[in-house]
């Protein structure tokens, strides 16, 4: 039996996952008439998405960002890491883009846009790029600096954290190294180390990608950071 992957350098292998046939059908139509993408399968649910993407290991996951929930994305990605998803949504915000995220997505494309941004997402992605909305990204992390701007002024719960590692916590929003955040406070890279190790068990993080999406959603930056 050939490999589900053998045709990978010559077409784009794509699975579409909606619960609406009329989305399904009209992405079909649009796809067809595009050179070198081939449209494998569809899929109306979320099990049937993991199902569908683990028997047929397509190239690209086209998947409605309302059918999925966290352990669907799990079992995708665990079952089908090869697999890259672009999420198709209704609206492109904090919320959506944060969802994205979290559910290891490699793009966001309005449903109301598919025919102008479509296919352009779906090289982007194939190709090891990332695509927001009408353009493309290096990662979707690259948007959560201005995802910050988006959020409104932060309470004053702080989670526990100090004025300081709260200061650390924006510089981590915005992208800033442990270098760049040392140079700007005055202060060692050891001493950044020891507040960011701090923070991540304050909040219960490990990652800077995670807390950035913690710190978003937690309302921890200010909107203009």
């Amino acid at each position: 039996m050939a490999s589900p992957h053998v045709s990978k350098t010559m077409t784009i292998r794509v699975l579409v996952a909606d619960q609406h046939p009329v989305i399904r059908i009209g992405v079909e139509n649009l796809l067809h008439t595009q050179a070198g993408i081939e449209v494998v399968g569809e899929a109306g649910d979320g099990d049937q998405a993991v199902t569908r993407t683990r028997e047929l290991s397509p190239d690209i996951l086209l998947l409605a960002l309302n059918l999925p929930g966290l352990e669907t994305m799990r079992a995708i990605v665990n079952n089908s890491p090869e697999t890259r998803t672009i999420l198709l949504t209704n609206a492109i915000s904090r919320q959506e883009i944060l969802k994205a995220v979290q559910l290891c997505a490699s793009g966001l494309v309005l449903k109301d846009a598919l025919m102008d941004n479509l296919t352009s997402a779906i090289r982007a992605v194939f190709a090891g790029k990332c695509w927001i909305g009408d353009h493309r990204a290096s990662s979707l992390a690259d948007a959560l600096p201005a995802v910050a701007k988006e959020a409104p002024a932060p309470p004053k719960k702080s989670n526990g954290l100090t004025p300081r590692e709260l200061e650390v916590v924006s510089c981590v929003v915005k992208g800033s190294s442990n270098r760049d955040i040392a140079t700007h406070f005055q202060l060692s890279e050891e001493t950044v180390k020891r507040h960011l190790s701090n923070i991540f068990e304050k909040t219960g993080v490990s990652t800077r990608l995670e807390l950035a999406l913690f710190a978003i959603e937690h309302r921890l930056v200010a909107s203009d950071s």
